[in-house]
């Protein structure tokens, strides 16, 4: 059964910002938006997430009663913020269970003290681990450093095969090539 389709679909916010797209995506599967800056990805991503922007044209169908989880392409600020890793992990109902050994020394420091990219991961984390059928990460990739990069397209399998479609959006190409079922290129309007 198809989790989510769309069929000629325009998005945008006061306008349609990308040419009509059509995909469908299943269970166990991960897509990948691409295309260069401009072309629409993040706004078709809000749209999915129900996050703001809006439909102009086309179909969009969504398995009834889905539960999604949403990875904005910006982290809010955390500078002051007197939040560990373990609690943002335990506010979000994620596991540290499988957390990569380079993170776990990090998992009780506080998310300001920890690097842009330590952040990142363990942000990433609590989405990957959501309790959702349907995970929407706005370039996953930024602001990782080279062990986050090398373990996350495992993450994203390792997550996909628990029954959970995941889109992507992404300018890394080798990323999305190896991990993605299927690539979605877009078009700016």
């Amino acid at each position: 059964m198809k989790l989510l389709e769309t069929r000629q679909l325009t998005t945008g916010w006061q306008y349609p910002v990308h040419r009509p797209v059509s995909f469908a995506l299943k269970r166990g599967e991960i897509l990948a938006l691409t295309g260069p800056n401009g072309a629409g990805k993040s706004t078709l991503l809000t749209v999915l997430a129900g996050c703001g922007a809006q439909v102009f044209s086309g179909h969009l169908q969504r398995e009834p009663a889905i539960r999604a989880g949403f990875q904005p392409q910006y982290l809010p600020p955390v500078e002051g913020l007197p939040l560990s890793s373990a609690e943002l992990l335990a506010l979000t109902g994620a596991s540290p269970d499988g957390l990569p050994p380079w993170l776990a020394a990090s998992f009780s420091r506080r998310l300001d003290k920890l690097s842009g990219g330590q952040r990142q991961f363990f942000v990433l984390w609590s989405i990957l681990q959501a309790d959702a059928d349907l995970l929407l990460l706005d370039e996953p990739g930024n602001h990782l450093d080279k062990d986050g990069l090398a373990i996350l397209p495992s993450a994203l399998r390792t997550r996909a095969k628990q029954n959970v479609g995941i889109i992507l959006v992404s300018h890394d190409m080798r990323l999305a090539q190896g991990c993605c079922d299927q690539l979605v290129n877009m078009e700016p309007k």
